[in-house]
């Protein structure tokens, strides 16, 4: 029997705003590059509901004024510290609160959003900073 799931895992993630600045974290699961806070759907749970749970739980901020951004799938991402299929459910929000992390952050910045294009970026963080640069009707 394998150890892993044999269907997509659902996740959220979003690209928080504050200040006209946005927050990038690194860590280890990502291989040390730099993406948005985010993780697993629990069962049962809706995907605002877990994405407020886990920017909560992994850098203490409430989130304001969700919004959808796009879906993106990583199948066996190299970027990836495991064989994974991921589909990723990525929000824009603003945020609010100070950054707490957890002991999943290695690291934490907020940037200006052209500035953390110069970040070593998980090719899917990249792709909703750039969806984001594009404006609202991107």
């Amino acid at each position: 029997m394998e150890d892993r799931p044999q269907y997509p895992i659902p996740t959220v993630g979003a690209l928080v705003e504050q200040g006209g600045k946005v927050l990038l974290v690194r860590t280890a699961k990502w291989r040390g590059l730099w993406g948005v806070p985010g993780g697993k759907v629990e069962w049962g749970e809706g995907l605002e509901d877990a994405l407020r749970r886990e920017l909560r739980e992994e850098v203490g901020l409430e989130l304001l004024e969700i919004r959808f951004a796009l879906v993106q799938e990583a199948l066996f991402s190299p970027e990836f510290h495991k064989p994974t299929h991921m589909l990723l459910f990525n929000y824009f929000a603003k945020g609010e609160g100070a950054v707490r992390p957890n002991e999943e952050i290695l690291e934490w910045a907020w940037l200006p959003p052209e500035a953390a294009l110069t970040y070593p970026l998980n090719t899917f963080t990249r792709k909703l900073l750039l969806r984001y640069l594009e404006g609202p009707c991107g």
